[in-house]
């Protein structure tokens, strides 16, 4: 396993690196990332690369999975990790199981003339009920529900995997950094870039190191002949924008079809959610909702919108 050589004051002293970890989404950055690392554009060599795979990405990041593990492309391995299906965990939630709640938008509704309580402390500063009010007019409130899926389907299997290369699975977790995870995080979205709480690992950054923005990314893409990686998060992710909705309506029949469906089965029976929850921010049924986007007024979408292997973390 390749451990190399870091520069102090004393010369060059071995690295406390044992393992070099890329997280791959299959999307624009961490592909960017993977083949300039192949390239000997950034180094040294990870050892592996590891996707989580949540059971409900598009059909095209399979296939471009598919070919970054052929044998032609990569020089080191792409480790596949699961923590079961996030759609059928879904579909499940419409029943009324426990589920990994999505970023997905309650709409609650409060028609006029309903009593609801009037709350107030008493002499201890404990919240307690005093009386009711009657409301005058009907009251909508939108709001999104928090967001476990990223944890339980993207962060915690690539984490347990990661843990089992270094060997570290049985052990007492070090007190030094063993490992490095790469992240394809691009310099656009620097906001996300966060560093590691955990003593045992290092998070590197290399294309914020490189100065790439995701428009470099893909420069530097079409430059050496690879082809344009597809936009990558679960097909019903809450926080797609209009455009990635309507691409889908338009040319993914298939997909789009399957995020009605689960929209339509997510509307009520969720377990500790109050009112009708929707995949679309504007709170209605997915497939009526107005998909227009800031080029149809004249305005240029600057940022594309896709998970990299951590969702927005």
């Amino acid at each position: 396993m390749l451990v190399s050589p870091i520069r102090t004051q004393e010369g060059l002293q071995p690295s406390t690196i044992h393992l070099r970890a890329l997280s791959l989404g299959a999307g624009v950055q961490s592909t960017t990332m993977a083949l300039m690392a192949a390239h000997g554009e950034i180094g040294p060599m990870p050892d592996c690369a590891i996707f989580a795979d949540t059971g409900w990405e598009p059909k095209a990041v399979y296939e471009h999975l598919t070919w970054l593990m052929s044998g032609n492309v990569l020089p080191f391995p792409v480790h596949v990790v699961s923590a079961g299906n996030i759609r059928e965990e879904l579909i499940g939630a419409g029943d009324g199981k426990r589920w990994a709640s999505i970023p997905a938008f309650a709409k609650t509704v409060i028609p006029a003339g309903s009593e609801l309580p009037v709350y107030d402390e008493d002499e201890d500063g404990e919240i307690i009920e005093i009386g009711s009010r009657s409301t005058s007019r009907e009251t909508v409130s939108i709001g999104m529900i928090r967001r476990q899926c990223t944890t339980d389907f993207k962060i915690v299997p690539i984490r347990r995997k990661v843990r089992e290369l270094a060997v570290l699975t049985l052990k007492r977790s070090p007190a030094h950094a063993v490992v490095e995870a790469w992240i394809g995080i691009s310099t656009d979205e620097i906001i996300r870039a966060k560093p590691s709480f955990e003593p045992w690992q290092v998070k590197r950054f290399p294309l914020i190191e490189q100065r790439m923005s995701r428009r470099d990314c893909l420069a530097w893409l079409q430059r050496h002949g690879y082809p344009e990686p597809p936009k990558s998060a679960c097909i019903g992710c809450p926080f797609h924008d209009n455009a990635r909705w309507r691409h889908m309506r338009d040319r993914d029949v298939e997909a789009w079809a399957d995020a009605v469906e689960i929209d339509r089965s997510l509307r009520t029976g969720l377990r500790g959610i109050r009112g009708e929850v929707f995949l679309h921010r504007s709170c209605v049924p997915l497939d009526q909702a107005d998909l227009s986007t800031a080029a149809d007024y004249g305005q240029l979408d600057l940022f594309g919108n896709e998970c990299e292997g951590m969702c927005g973390v």
